[in-house]
């Protein structure tokens, strides 16, 4: 039977007991203790153990006091009331907490629970832990995809829901990759496997999300440092309350222990220890169903405040995927010029280098190509048929001493520079495209009032202002290294809230560094999921006003509870200091606040 279930018909029999102990004006203590028991054993219990473990002060402490002294004074009925009602808040936020938690624990539904593998000519189903890189799996329509592979028979459609939010289903073919945590949904699909279950996409993400509650923001920080002072200060002044009036009229001692006893009950503070926590869980929850991972509260908060969003432009504001556009050679024909740029950029991840293998696809002929190093923020060096090959920016040309020089006859583009042995040889342009979202994007963030928006790129100036102006955007740096990124940044920081959002795939050093890293299009990549703090599970851009969005909305209903809980308890101290509440008031007040809360905390798991 489901824990709810029962703690509801203890509720219901309890209460059942208690009317039919007042309807008969029964005044027996023995009698009144069975509803009593029943509803609150365990809150006894709890603070019996907080006690022995010196973590007395908690809402179990403060209402087995207060019933207790109210069954001490006489007020059975109003004692076993003030349980049933105590169990039937909990009741109701525990149900609000796991209908929240839901929202995340979907995610949870990633995890593949077999894979199949031909062995000796028969299918079986093993743990998708004991799956090898390399092995070669079958998924058939309605499984979910165990491991991260690549097609290499078949064709079908997946859902990526749970991964990105998307609800339009992909199509996918031989030679697509195809990441854990999908479901096939159509054809049969042989799939070799290219990492380890430990390190497939489903894994990150389920692990990303376990630890996500690790990470509590400055209001949960806050709350709990307030509850435990809090706490403390409501029994010495409810103790206060009943020894100072009494030491003036001993006579009204009875009068004063009934205040102080509903006293304790208004204090107890689990419409705050409860709603805050469970604010930031819904609007993390909410998040994770639109494909948008947030590794903890306090990155939700930070996301919320910031005033400054830097956006890295290559695969972030444009597509990121680029076409050769012309060749300019200076010393030979055009097809040799690609063909070298080709062959040194063979093994680079670059989308310039893919774009560079795309335009001459024979890149792998005849030619020996050795030596082949990278050089971040520059370009690559290779030694091709026994002469030295470089390829890149402005300046890597610079720093070979190569006389290199601007394109005369494209003015928008990014310049891809070739010297051979140090001698310059022409240059290769290359063009990416904007996304369609990108603007709309940057005018919704304006919307949102935030302050400053600005594009970070390595690429040229001239191809840099282009794009800034196509976004409406007046602010840009251009021609940086990664390290010059993370500098600008750092300047940032000083003055600014930033959140910095890019690709995942070059950015790690910016992301980490940025009071909030936003990864786009970060599916499957190492490097976006370990490094950001926000992880957007598509390239869709749009996802970033809609982040901020989530994040704002769940700080205010954050405000709203702590305003609206203090206010109240305050209002209802002071009434049950001066005997203008009882302990029914006082009861009702705190359960009915507590709900309200939770109610509106629940909220963040939604948004337009």
């Amino acid at each position: 039977m489901n824990e709810h279930v029962k703690v509801l018909l203890r509720i219901i029999f309890a209460g059942l007991i208690l009317a039919c102990l007042n309807f008969f004006h029964v005044d027996n203590a023995l009698l009144f203790l069975v509803p009593y028991l029943i509803a609150g054993y365990d809150v006894l219990f709890e603070a019996v153990e907080g006690i022995m473990k010196r973590e007395i002060f908690d809402e179990c402490f403060l209402m087995a006091i207060a019933t207790i002294g109210a069954l001490f004074l006489g007020e059975y009925s109003e004692a076993s009331a003030v349980m049933i009602l105590y169990q039937l808040g909990e009741l109701f936020q525990d149900y609000a907490s796991d209908k929240s938690r839901d929202s995340i624990t979907e995610l949870m539904n990633l995890r593949p629970d077999y894979a199949n593998v031909e062995i000796d000519g028969i299918l079986e189903r093993i743990s998708p832990e004991d799956v090898k890189t390399g092995t070669i799996i079958t998924i058939k329509p309605g499984e979910k995809v165990p491991v991260d592979g690549v097609i290499i028979e078949g064709s079908s459609s997946i859902d990526t829901r749970a991964l990105t939010g998307e609800s339009l289903p992909r199509d996918v073919k031989v030679d697509d990759e195809i990441l854990s945590g999908c479901i096939n949904l159509s054809g049969v699909l042989k799939v070799k496997t290219t990492c380890e279950f430990s390190q497939s996409t489903a894994s990150k993400i389920l692990e990303l999300v376990e630890n996500a509650s690790s990470r509590k923001s400055h209001s949960e920080k806050f709350i709990t440092r307030f509850a435990k002072i809090y706490t403390p200060v409501v029994c010495v002044l409810a103790l206060a309350l009943v020894i100072i009036p009494s030491l003036i009229n001993p006579a009204n001692f009875h009068t004063w222990l009934y205040r102080a006893l509903t006293f304790l009950v208004i204090s107890c503070p689990c419409a705050l220890v409860i709603s805050i926590p469970l604010t930031f869980f819904a609007g993390i929850g909410g998040a994770g169903r639109s494909g948008i991972l947030v590794k903890g509260s306090n990155f939700l908060e930070m996301l919320a405040k910031s005033s400054c969003f830097v956006f890295d432009k290559t695969g972030t504001l444009t597509q990121g995927v680029f076409e050769v556009v012309a060749v300019h050679p200076d010393i030979m024909k055009e097809t040799e010029l690609l063909h070298l740029a080709a062959h040194v950029e063979r093994y680079s991840t670059h989308p310039a280098a893919e774009a560079l293998r795309r335009a001459y696809p024979n890149e792998a002929d005849d030619c020996e190509v050795e030596e082949v190093e990278e050089i971040a923020g520059y370009g690559v060096r290779a030694k091709v048929n026994g002469k030295i090959i470089h390829v890149g920016s402005s300046k890597l040309m610079e720093k070979i001493n190569a006389k290199w020089h601007p394109c005369s006859r494209i003015k928008s583009g990014t310049i891809i520079h070739v010297a051979i042995n140090g001698n310059y040889a022409g240059h290769v342009v290359i063009s990416d495209v904007i996304k369609p979202n990108a603007k709309k994007a940057i005018d919704e963030l304006r919307a949102l009032d935030v302050k400053k928006i600005i594009m970070l790129t390595g690429d040229m100036n001239t191809t840099a202002e282009e794009v800034a102006r196509n976004l409406g955007l007046e602010e840009f740096y251009a021609e940086l290294l990664p390290s010059e990124k993370v500098a600008k940044v750092e300047e940032l920081i000083a003055s600014e809230k930033v959140s910095f959002v890019g690709d995942g795939i070059n950015d790690a050093p910016v992301l980490a560094r940025a009071d909030v890293g936003l990864a786009m299009g970060a599916l499957g990549s190492d490097a976006a999921i370990e490094a950001a703090d926000v992880v957007l599970m598509d390239d869709d851009v749009l996802k970033v006003p809609k982040a901020v969005k989530i994040s704002r909305k769940t700080m205010k209903i954050v405000r709203e509870n702590i305003y609206f809980s203090v206010g109240v308890k305050i209002l209802c101290l002071i009434l049950g200091a001066l005997g203008i509440a009882n302990m029914w008031l006082a009861i009702f007040a705190d359960v009915g606040v507590m709900i309200l809360a939770v109610i509106n905390a629940i909220r963040a798991m939604f948004i337009k």
